[in-house]
């Protein structure tokens, strides 16, 4: 289990609850965390995706009702760190999403492998009955996204 009070970032966002954003063109997985009050991060649900107003409009609802102060967008590259086609929709969409919520604190984590390591996770718990769930391969993904924020550095 990771103590996140031993990283920088539990202190920099201590007490700020933080929804994570694994944006996809079908499915957007969703976490929480509020470092400081709870102990790790949550999955949080999924959006079905329709179009990028459509999921803001949605985010918006989840951040009204949960007073979400910060958010966590991850963004995909390749391995070796280029820019894949899907790098460059994501931050099409962190432009759109900085218009709509210009008061709103938002972030870039990468998220390379992320999809994956959310597949071994949950082929790994007991949580999940040792199995995949595609249901919720996104969800767990936006976790990961989450942990990676507050254990590295972040873009």
């Amino acid at each position: 289990m990771i103590n996140f009070k031993d990283y920088p970032n539990f202190n920099k966002f201590k007490g700020l609850n933080i929804l994570s954003v694994d944006y996809g063109l079908k499915v957007t997985g969703l976490a929480q965390f509020c470092p400081g009050r709870e102990p790790f991060p949550q999955a949080l649900g999924r959006v079905i995706y329709q179009s990028d107003e459509q999921l803001i409009e949605e985010l918006k609802i989840y951040i009204e009702d949960e007073f979400f102060e910060v958010i966590v967008l991850g963004i995909p590259f390749y391995l070796d760190g280029n820019e894949s086609k899907m790098t460059k929709t994501v931050r099409a969409f962190h432009d759109k999403l900085k218009l709509a919520l210009p008061d709103q604190a938002l972030y870039l984590q990468d998220e390379t492998l992320s999809s994956s390591a959310a597949q071994d996770r949950m082929m790994n718990s007991p949580q999940y009955n040792f199995k995949v769930d595609p249901k919720r391969i996104d969800e767990v993904a936006a976790t990961i996204i989450l942990e990676d924020f507050m254990t590295k550095t972040t873009l």
